[in-house]
């Protein structure tokens, strides 16, 4: 229940923020600070009620961002002789900013995740080392270079993310997330000049030897073709195919990899599924990863006898790992519940039962669309490359 309740909110934030963002451009600014308010109170809701997510910090960090977000939006619908404009929003937000520091719209912060911790998805992190950690460890042994572009593409809820930011622990490297919205705020800049900012920044680290993961989530909605764009979506493409061609500039070995995520790759503009060399597909956990899940899932809280795991596994086939989630944690809340209701007798609930779980799986089903699995299989068949 958590895993999914989260989902939905984070696809709620960047369904309004993306809406702000498309009003902004029109100039709209009543609408777009009324979608970029409810993105606020959306993130402040994941944050108060999930403090324990292991991408809290993330939230966190782009709670402050909106917020500025909100202010500067509100400044232009105000008459010229009262608050701030925009510019003088700008000037606050960039002035005193060290180049040592990320730009403003980056979220540093990575969640604390090894690949240990990831159930499954065993070619996935093979496909990762090779790409990613042996030429950091041991660059001297790849003199043809190594891949810089790597895209993960699956259903929803597979673990796309937490493969990025494990990548980031496993190199002690820096973990840089960017998402759509942020890249594309004119409160920031012009598109392109973000881009370049990113870029300069993971270059400059890389330079003094810490190695940079660049993680863009749902990167089509970044550099995907829509049906209606305006100029600057253009130049943002132009500047990431630039930017992500310098980075396979040969007489210059940096590490920094530019990792996309996403649940749609067949909405990607050929050129950049061509700058991704490494394409692995995260699928949705088989049976071995379903049981490990489980068995991680479940480790914290009392099972009853009868409990079967490795038949639970093959009952949960066609499940993703956020679903899985949730259904360990709805059979755990019929005990608290049946605690609350028996006058909260004895130290806490009982065990967990094998019908706890068969009950809630009956009511539950799979999140992913049986469509977009189909899709992705052929998308997968097409463009490949691991």
């Amino acid at each position: 229940m958590i895993s999914r309740a989260v989902q939905v909110l984070e696809d709620a934030v960047r369904k309004h923020a993306l809406a702000a963002m498309a009003a902004e451009k029109r100039g709209d600014y009543e609408i777009a600070l009324y979608n970029m308010k409810k993105a606020v109170e959306i993130l402040e809701n994941i944050i108060r009620n999930y403090p324990d997510h292991p991408m809290i910090s993330l939230y966190i960090k782009s709670l402050k961002q909106y917020k500025l977000k909100v202010k500067q939006l509100e400044s232009k619908l105000l008459p010229a002789s009262g608050g701030p404009g925009e510019e003088e929003y700008r000037v606050e937000i960039r002035d005193g900013k060290s180049p040592d520091l990320p730009p403003e719209f980056v979220l540093k912060e990575k969640p604390n995740v090894t690949f240990d911790d990831i159930a499954g998805l065993e070619d996935a992190k093979e496909a990762i080392k090779e790409a990613i950690i042996y030429p950091i460890k041991r660059p001297d042994l790849f003199p043809l270079g190594w891949p810089r572009g790597i895209l993960l593409y699956g259903p929803p809820g597979t673990g796309k993310t937490m493969l990025g930011a494990a990548v980031a622990n496993e190199v002690d490297g820096e973990f840089l997330y960017v998402s759509a919205a942020s890249i594309m705020s004119k409160w920031l800049g012009e598109g392109e000049k973000n881009v370049k900012r990113l870029f300069d920044y993971a270059r400059k680290k890389a330079e003094q030897g810490t190695p940079v993961i660049i993680f863009i989530d749902e990167i089509d909605d970044l550099l995907g073709v829509h049906s209606s764009e305006v100029g600057g979506e253009v130049r943002v493409r132009n500047q990431f195919l630039k930017e992500m061609d310098g980075l396979q500039d040969k007489g210059k070995k940096l590490h920094v990899y530019v990792i996309g995520a996403t649940n749609k790759p067949w909405k990607l503009d050929d050129p950049f599924v061509r700058r991704f060399q490494k394409r692995i597909y995260v699928p949705l956990p088989n049976k071995e990863a379903r049981k490990k899940l489980l068995e991680m899932l479940t480790a914290k809280i009392k099972l009853a006898s009868d409990v079967d795991l490795d038949k639970l596994a093959d009952m949960l086939e066609g499940y993703n790992g956020s679903d899985i989630k949730d259904i360990v944690f709805d059979a755990y809340m019929r005990t608290v519940k049946d605690y609350f209701k028996n006058g909260s007798e004895g130290d806490g609930p009982r065990p967990v039962s094998m019908r706890d779980f068969e009950e809630v799986i009956k009511r539950r089903k799979p999140s992913v669309n049986p469509e977009s699995l189909r899709k992705l299989e052929e998308w997968r068949r097409k463009f490949n490359a691991v």
